[in-house]
């Protein structure tokens, strides 16, 4: 996992693709032809070394070519590996092919590191810096060499390790800019779920206050039209349900700790404020029930409440199993009991009293 990390906080999957690339196109497209003409003495050794060298990059492209990060097996002992090819294929050059057209492992193995040390920059530094140093020692045990020759020696190693390793910052720079995209990116889809939700929740808003409002309405338009006389019993009544209803509804939306007893206690307040006698009791831990079932599990104390005459009794139970809604009150007409899709509702009539419990089981949610 470390491994994993590390790799993805360093080299970009594309940036290890192009040098899978590039290792392949060098060493099979410019490689081949001086390890055919030139002769090496022994040419088994430099036949070897390519070898070796063909077989890193293949066991690299098996990790490359699905993304994923090499294990750090395969970098120590492809690393070894491409260091040991370098030194064997420099051994074996003809005279005078020291940093020539001869020596084609100069150019090629500084790719092969970078394919596999491009995320580890101290060991690709001291890889690279072996590579070189084995091979200008080589270069000056292999005779006396004037002034041009070690200047052109210069030039090609030097040269050669500047565009290899000028690679580093370029796959730095690229890795910081597809971090950056991606962070916006994830704002972008963080932003654009947060509208989501707000109008998603809007529109839930809409809906229910459309659905309280369409009860609603037509009674104040009959108020207000004479239809209906604020004196009759039965207008009363159906103002005191629309009242509590709008009562429930608008504490649905306050941010509260415990939301189930607070919209219930709305109910309460409005049936106190008619002059009904209301006790509340409420027992076990808060419970996350969601608003449409809060919806459902208060409906019945609307309903009853909005119906009694003079004193009620409330009650509010959860546990593990369960959450339930109890209400009992004096009414002197049939309360209707409300259909739930989510709760299961209890209606009994005792004399003048009727007893409404609306349970919800935790279990199913």
């Amino acid at each position: 996992m470390a491994e994993s990390r590390a790799d993805s906080d360093h080299v970009h999957p594309t940036m290890r693709l192009a040098l899978l690339c590039i290792v392949g196109v060098v060493q099979f497209g410019l490689c081949v032809r001086p390890l055919i003409e030139f002769e090496y003495q022994p040419r088994w050794v430099a036949a070897a070394a390519f070898t070796a060298l063909a077989l890193v990059t293949a066991a690299c492209a098996v990790w490359v070519m699905r993304r994923k990060p090499m294990p750090a097996a395969v970098v120590v002992l492809g690393t070894a590996v491409t260091l040991a090819a370098s030194a064997g294929a420099t051994r074996v050059l003809p005279p005078g092919g020291h940093f020539g057209t001869p020596d084609w492992s100069i150019g090629l193995v500084g790719w092969h590191l970078l394919l596999l040390l491009l995320d580890r920059a101290p060991a690709l530094l001291a890889a690279m810096a072996a590579h070189l140093t084995a091979s200008v020692g080589q270069f000056m045990l292999s005779g006396v060499h004037d002034r041009a020759e070690i200047g052109a020696a210069g030039i090609v190693a030097f040269g050669t390790a500047g565009i290899q390793l000028a690679v580093v910052p370029i796959s730095r720079m690229l890795h910081h800019r597809t971090r950056q995209a991606m962070s916006v990116a994830a704002e972008q889809d963080r932003l654009i779920t947060r509208v989501m939700a707000a109008e998603q929740w809007e529109r839930e808003q809409r809906t229910v206050f459309a659905g309280q409002l369409g009860v609603t309405l037509p009674l104040l338009a009959d108020l207000a039209d004479g239809v209906l006389d604020p004196r009759d019993d039965d207008t009363r009544r159906r103002c005191s349900l629309a009242a509590t209803q709008l009562r429930r509804l608008f504490a649905e939306n306050d941010e509260v700790p415990d939301p189930l007893v607070h919209e219930v206690t709305a109910c309460v307040d409005e049936a106190e404020r008619r002059g009904v006698e209301v006790s509340l009791a409420v027992s076990g831990a808060a419970v996350a029930v969601p608003p449409d079932v809060r919806r459902e599990l208060t409906s019945p104390v609307v309903a009853t409440l909005a119906a009694a005459r003079s004193q009620a009794r409330v009650s509010v139970l959860r546990t593990h199993e369960d959450v339930r809604v109890a209400v009992m009150a004096d009414v002197d007409i049939d309360v209707v009991t409300p259909i739930s899709a989510q709760v299961v509702v209890d209606c009994d009539t005792y004399g003048e009293h009727v007893r409404m419990e609306a349970r919800w089981l935790t279990t199913n949610s």
